[in-house]
């Protein structure tokens, strides 16, 4: 079965256990040509959604699609050892994103560049990681999202820890975690989704279904949409165009609303397309027809909101440049932050291991200390934070 149509269509209420049907349409309010789509259910999600906030997302749009254009050229130019493209996953990661409260928490993988940039990430944390100078870009719970997780689908279990965390506390606060199709297959979500469902853990699913986990096509690791597997674990699930920006919000919006209200768990799967490699390691052109790529092309998400900004009478010379100035504002940022981040010291490797004093671990940094002093160099060999 096809999961690739994003043309005109509806969907259906959140489904689960026994009253769900497979093959759930695709909720979409924004066609490709810009053309919006009223839709009874799902345009009360996003009737506050003002011509000042469409510009809005359409500048984060444009700024994260700069963000990700300098990343690659940094990696090019043998600043970075690697970075994860998100070209053409734009809208779901701004749409949803943009849903957020300030004390949900976010557990992605290591593509959701874009959700960091709207939990306000510092630029310079952002590519710590793929420079090489940390284990971790940014503490977590200064802007309540966890650092990317590489193996590939574990966030789902931190997420779905932290939702049943929240429902112990009694708090209304929302897990999130962001996965690609790939990770469908990977145990720990499927370990995630029967916990979540067992306890009603207030967590949302987000999967973005770019056609690619890696080079193998979605097509073949599963025969259904992939939304329709929630419903294995009585976990309702919603269908929706991924680069449709309104679409992700009013879906992220009506799944945050029902975890808040203890309902528990929903799967989202944003439908969308990966149009750059799966990293700078990779060629798709290996593997990927050319043509496809053109089809999706068409359906670009930031094309798809200008179209509409246009039809509205919002997207004016004066708009764009002022999108403009604010990407290169925030690439320059990001280059300069990145070119003159110091260099790791050999002893910052013990620190923020532990939170506590540890002998083990002072026992290692002594030798290591006495280790490097050995080769004459005892500056190298000292840490003004210790292990700490």
């Amino acid at each position: 079965m096809s999961t690739d149509e994003t043309g005109h269509g509806g969907a259906k209420t959140p489904h689960s256990g026994g009253d769900s049907a497979p093959g759930q349409e695709l909720l979409q309010l924004l066609t490709p040509s810009g053309e919006r789509i009223s839709h009874p259910e799902f345009d009360l999600w996003v009737k506050d959604i003002t011509d000042e906030q469409l510009c809005s997302l359409y500048e984060d749009m444009t700024v994260i699609r700069r963000i990700d254009v300098e990343a690659t050229a940094l990696q090019r130019q043998g600043e970075l050892a690697l970075w994860p493209p998100l070209l053409g996953q734009e809208a779901a990661q701004i749409g949803s994103g943009r849903a957020l409260r300030a004390d949900d928490f976010v557990f992605s993988s290591y593509r959701e560049n874009g959700v960091a940039y709207c939990r306000g990430v510092d630029l310079t944390d952002l590519l710590r990681v793929w420079r090489g100078n940390a284990s971790g870009g940014w503490d977590p719970y200064s802007i309540n999202m966890a650092t990317p997780q590489i193996i590939i689908g574990a966030q789902t279990l931190h997420a779905t820890g932290y939702a049943m965390g929240i429902q112990n506390d009694g708090a209304d606060a929302v897990a999130v975690t962001y996965f690609g199709d790939g990770a469908t297959s990977e145990g720990d979500v499927n370990e995630a989704m029967v916990f979540a469902a067992s306890y009603q853990a207030p967590v949302v699913f987000f999967c973005t279904n770019n056609h690619w986990a890696i080079s193998e096509p979605v097509r073949l690791q599963s025969h259904i949409h992939l939304a329709d597997r929630a419903a294995g674990f009585g976990i309702p699930s919603l269908r929706v165009d991924g680069n449709d920006v309104l679409a992700v919000m009013a879906a992220t919006r009506l799944a945050l609303d029902r975890a808040r209200r203890g309902g528990g768990p929903t799967f989202i799967e944003a439908v969308s397309y990966r149009m750059g490699p799966h990293t700078t390691a990779d060629d798709p052109t290996r593997y990927r027809d050319p043509n496809e790529l053109e089809d999706w092309a068409a359906k670009d998400p930031i094309a798809r909101l200008a179209a509409l900004l246009e039809r509205k009478g919002l997207l004016t010379d004066g708009l764009q440049q002022q999108v403009k100035d604010k990407a290169d504002t925030v690439a320059a940022q990001m280059r300069r932050g990145c070119t003159t981040m110091p260099d790791p010291q050999p002893m910052d490797i013990f620190k923020h291991v532990y939170s506590t004093p540890h002998s083990w671990l002072e026992r290692q940094q002594d030798h290591y200390a006495r280790y490097l002093a050995s080769f004459g160099d005892p500056a190298g060999a000292v840490s003004e934070e210790g292990a700490r």
